[in-house]
């Protein structure tokens, strides 16, 4: 344990002297702040939580921005470390493989859980200081999204953990870590939308099943669809009794989004040769 914890403090001291993680931490706080502020206007018209607004906000945003942060961060792990040369050094030492992996990742995913919880914690200070009273329900259903993107980014870290470790360039590194992104946040959902509208008929359990093969799908319905409040703003009430998945499950598919490319990462891992 205490190998894993100065593996990921070294990467953790590392990405916070770097410029473009602090930039990112800034900008998720503006956009998250920027997205509190405007959200929290139409509640007294339309007679909802300012809570809900924003969590339905940032939840769109969070799909399209996290993943690719994630990525960016990950992609060359272990490929930009042989390439610099470094990755013979880190191996010299006693230290197992799967520990110098599983510190790496547990470094870039603080990484990304610190840029999440300061940037939305940030809309979560705004919002409660802006008078409004917000009950027990909309805070749990908020700090529920925040815990959820922390998942959602550590999934796509893993996903770049498994690119870095596949190939043995950075550029290719790179352009499976674009291609991902694009196919799970951008592609995925267009081509089930296909499917749907063309009337294949196609159904409830399979289309459960296709939800679940993609991390950014089970983070949305998590959000949409598992709390009563912020449901029926999204209007994805009948959504969550049509896909009849429950919110324990969601996470575990989460976890498992996380788990499984990194396992698939360190075995290979163990069998690069360096």
């Amino acid at each position: 344990m205490n190998t894993l914890l100065i593996i990921a403090g070294k990467e953790l001291r590392e990405a916070t002297r770097n410029r473009w993680v602090v930039a990112t931490t800034l900008l998720m706080a503006a956009l998250a702040l920027t997205l509190s502020f405007l959200g929290s206007v139409p509640t007294g018209t339309v007679g909802v939580g300012p809570v809900e607004v924003t969590i339905v906000s940032l939840s769109s945003l969070t799909i399209f921005l996290l993943p690719l942060i994630a990525l960016l961060l990950s992609f060359d792990a272990v490929v930009g470390e042989i390439d610099r040369g470094t990755m013979t050094l880190l191996l010299s030492y006693p230290v197992a493989r799967w520990q110098l992996l599983l510190g790496k990742f547990l470094g870039h995913a603080a990484v990304i859980a610190l840029a999440t919880v300061v940037g939305y914690g940030a809309a979560g200070v705004a919002l409660a200081m802006g008078g409004t009273a917000i009950g027990t329900d909309s805070w749990r259903a908020f700090a529920a999204m925040i815990g959820s993107s922390v998942m959602l980014g550590a999934a796509f870290t893993a996903l770049g953990y498994l690119a870095s470790t596949i190939v043995r360039d950075r550029g290719t590194a790179a352009g499976i870590a674009v291609a991902v992104w694009l196919g799970f946040v951008l592609l995925y959902d267009m081509a089930l939308l296909g499917i749907l509208a063309s009337g294949s008929g196609l159904g409830v359990e399979t289309l459960n099943w296709l939800l679940l093969a993609n991390p950014a799908d089970a983070y949305r319905l998590f959000n949409l669809t598992g709390f009563k409040g912020v449901s029926a703003f999204a209007g994805t009430a009948g959504l969550a009794a049509h896909v009849q998945l429950s919110v324990p499950l969601l996470l575990a598919v989460m976890a498992g989004w996380i788990a499984a490319p990194l396992a698939l990462a360190a075995a290979l891992f163990s069998r690069k040769q360096i």
